[in-house]
């Protein structure tokens, strides 16, 4: 797949992932759970791999962000998942480790990450571990999501022979 067509799924994917962002997230405290992002991350590190995906989650965290939908801990969570995501499933080559990559990027790394971004940006008093387990639910649902959406693309005869053909990795998933 060229260049061209990588940015531009990938724009398509931020696009309808802002869009949704307006409609679909769960306030929890002063953080916002948005499963839809996760969803976003395993597909673009599916199909465009590790670099793409961290690209997509900054510039959706980011118009989240100037849009007033997202709080500053999407950077940390949704990049330190979207890489984690597409760099296992570059290297397994398997949906489940795409899975994995989000789930424990977002739901443990990033919610570790976000601990900082609480107490020295936003000056709030936050348990160390305490965004784990909203991270966890978002993550795991996201990428839920995303995974039964890849198995219905695969089995489909159309979208799957253009993944399969258009792949990062020009291999069958």
């Amino acid at each position: 797949m060229n260049k061209l067509k990588k940015m531009t799924i990938t724009a398509v994917i931020i696009a309808i992932t802002t869009l949704i962002s307006n409609i679909v997230f769960i306030p929890v405290g002063f953080a916002k759970i948005f499963p839809i992002q996760h969803m976003a991350n395993v597909l673009t590190a599916i199909l465009l791999g590790p670099f793409y995906s961290i690209a997509q989650a900054f510039i959706v965290s980011i118009i989240r962000n100037f849009t007033g939908t997202g709080s500053l801990f999407a950077f940390p969570g949704s990049m330190i998942g979207a890489f984690l995501s597409g760099y296992l499933f570059m290297k397994t080559r398997k949906l489940s480790w795409a899975f994995t990559g989000e789930v424990i990027g977002t739901g443990i790394l990033g919610a570790l990450a976000a601990y900082p971004v609480a107490r020295l940006l936003l000056g709030k008093n936050v348990a160390l571990f305490g965004f784990i387990p909203s991270f966890i639910v978002s993550s795991f649902a996201g990428a839920l999501i995303a995974i039964f959406l890849m198995k219905v693309l695969l089995r489909n005869q159309t979208f799957g022979g253009i993944i399969h053909e258009n792949s990062t990795y020009n291999r069958r998933i």
